[in-house]
């Protein structure tokens, strides 16, 4: 395997288990075997890598005060105005949260984890309007993203962001509440038409009892628990939560379904059914390892093929994430990543429903493909961007709702708005080989292999800024 060979196959591993990556660090990784570069994505953080925006006990009094309020029916004027505040001081922390997530993903020293925490942030997608709640949730998803899908299926069912989002704190003995169950095994695990309407049921009664209590913290309470007998997938027990969760996982086609999902997330939007069949396996046998299935997948030939290449659309946040790594651009006023998000239809924490964003060629209509194009020249030379038309983050709780709803926060008039952002143009450019010729650039920032019209329209480009905002400006830099 040549050098060159290794550069192209280091390019599109790290495009697509991170987030890009710097031409000088490509250098020097083309020269390595592929399966040590491999290994070094998956190296630990020294330290703990959690989001701890949100203070806990701040928010645990929000939860309180709001209880309280949206408990009584009939509020006095005073009420409602403190009722308005929580609520305004909610929507803040949780504008805050998506910043810090987006931050987070853009200064990363570990993308392969915070790519992974994006994969399951859609795959158990989920909306809190309490932010201490979205951010514990984001948590689990990165404590886990590698580890035992066991233990992150667990923990994201105990969290009280999704008890609240599915209706499982209203699941209780006699009026068992299906949602949860439901969603379990058709959007988390097993995938549609593998468990009937009496599997969801028997389902749902185990799941009776699990709750959070005042304090946003999980509770167990038997009282509430349906201690019965059920029949779940042909087996009959005392079952509970975690001995349905045990019982789904032993049916291959959970693994299946995963595996399904994260090729189509990271390798290709139309599944090789061979090659899924082969992740399967190799995640059934491991007993559900994440690092695992990754592994597998990155290390597996086909993985490089020229049909894997070049072929996915980047969602909003990998354009977004990837752009700022690439020129290490700084936003002065982070509110604008809001507005990116909103109006490229990805708004983080902030799922369209249960089932996430559905990706592919879903991302890209005429609107957002023109924006996108726009973008990289309005971040890289700080200039205006004109968001009319498009949905205010303070429409959040609006645009989470439904298509309707999107299209009615869309008819307001929004103002123009300065990006306010600076790229390291001096970093990027020392990045870069000494020499490095505008077809030579073209082929680092761009993912598909050139061809004769954009060699063209480069060629005879002399400034290596004026040729990068050039390239990133392209449809084809929407491909990864």
């Amino acid at each position: 395997m040549s050098a060159n060979d290794n550069f192209y196959k280091v390019k599109h591993l790290y495009n697509r288990a991170g987030f890009g990556i710097s031409y000088n660090d490509l250098h020097k990784l083309s020269r390595k075997n592929l399966n040590k570069v491999v290994d070094g994505l998956f190296k630990e953080p020294k330290q703990n890598d959690e989001i701890t925006l949100i203070d806990s006990v701040a928010s645990k009094q929000q939860l309180l005060m709001q209880a309280g309020l949206y408990a009584k029916k009939d509020l006095t004027d005073e009420e409602k105005k403190q009722r308005q505040e929580i609520v305004s001081m909610q929507n803040e922390k949780s504008r805050d949260l998506n910043i810090a997530w987006v931050e987070k993903m853009i200064n990363t020293e570990h993308p392969l984890l915070e790519k992974m925490t994006l994969f399951w942030h859609g795959h158990f997608a989920c909306r809190s309007n309490n932010p201490m709640f979205a951010q514990q949730l984001n948590n689990i998803q990165r404590n886990n993203a590698l580890g035992s899908f066991k233990t992150l299926l667990v923990e994201v069912s105990k969290s009280p962001a999704m008890l609240q989002y599915l209706n499982n704190q209203q699941n209780r003995k006699g009026k068992p509440n299906e949602n949860f169950a439901r969603e379990l095994m058709e959007l988390f695990t097993l995938g549609r038409g593998n468990y009937s309407e009496q599997d969801i049921k028997e389902s749902a009664r185990s799941f009776t009892g699990w709750m959070y209590d005042k304090d946003g913290s999980f509770i167990f309470r038997p009282n509430l628990h349906d201690a019965g007998t059920k029949t779940f997938f042909g087996k009959t027990g005392n079952f509970d939560g975690e001995n349905i969760i045990d019982i789904i996982l032993d049916k291959p086609e959970t693994a299946e379904f995963i595996s399904r999902k994260v090729y189509k997330f990271f390798v290709n939007d139309n599944p090789n059914e061979t090659h899924i069949k082969e992740l399967a396996n190799h995640f059934f046998n491991s007993k559900y390892n994440i690092a695992e299935l990754m592994k597998k997948m990155f290390t597996s030939d086909w993985f490089y093929s020229p049909e894997n290449i070049g072929s996915k659309i980047k969602s909003p946040a990998e354009f977004l994430v990837g752009l700022s790594r690439e020129f290490y651009v700084t936003y002065n006023k982070p509110q604008v990543l809001i507005q990116l998000q909103s109006s490229l239809g990805q708004y983080l924490f902030n799922p369209p429903n249960v089932a996430g964003w559905p990706g592919g060629q879903s991302w890209i209509d005429s609107s957002s493909l023109m924006l996108r194009m726009r973008i990289p020249s309005l971040v890289l030379n700080d200039g205006e961007i004109d968001f009319s038309g498009k949905a205010d983050p303070e429409d959040e709780a609006v645009i989470a709702q439904s298509r309707i709803a999107t299209v009615n926060a869309n008819t307001k008039i929004k103002p123009k708005s300065y990006v306010d952002a600076k790229a390291d143009w001096p970093k990027f450019l020392s990045t870069l080989p000494k020499g490095i010729k505008p077809v030579e650039l073209a082929e680092f920032l761009l993912q598909p292999k050139l061809n004769e019209k954009i060699k063209g329209m480069i060629g005879d480009n002399k400034g290596l800024k004026s040729t990068s905002v050039e390239l990133t400006s392209m449809p084809e830099y929407q491909l990864c």
